[in-house]
């Protein structure tokens, strides 16, 4: 598997639930992050989450997008606490180190129920179409 995969499988596992198993197959033991509401350490985070999950047991987590570069993996993923939640648009930054996560950044924007940008959070230009509009070639 590679990096992506695994920073892909954590997600999904963390999302549905089972976030100490997705610690303990992904998540390295000197982990560190840098979400501003939680200290930045591996066990505040642990907790953090679980206690988020027992609160919305519903929550789903829907990738977009996964990019992969050197030690470092980026997702979109397109998260909600409960079916009737219009969800956030969140990236996910991973740093990986020997197989394991060691460092993790994330930040969050809220999905507008209504919103004036056709295009949304979720979708994707390739440099094809973008390219005869702007003249790019």
């Amino acid at each position: 598997m590679s990096q992506k995969d695994f920073a892909i499988q954590f997600l999904k596992m963390a999302s549905s639930g089972n976030i100490r198993e997705a610690y303990d197959r992904f998540i390295a033991p000197d982990f560190i992050h840098h979400n501003q509401y939680f200290p930045g350490d591996r066990q505040s985070l642990l907790a953090g989450m679980e206690s988020a999950a027992a609160k919305n047991p519903g929550k789903t987590c829907e990738i977009q997008q996964a990019l992969e570069e050197g030690d470092k993996v980026m997702t979109l993923s397109h998260v909600r606490q409960h079916a009737e939640d219009s969800g956030v648009a969140v990236v996910h930054i991973f740093r990986f180190q020997n197989g394991k996560v060691v460092e993790l950044w994330d930040v969050g924007q809220a999905v507008a129920k209504e919103s004036p940008n056709k295009n949304g959070p979720f979708y994707f230009f390739s440099i094809c179409e973008l390219a005869p509009a702007r003249n790019l070639l």
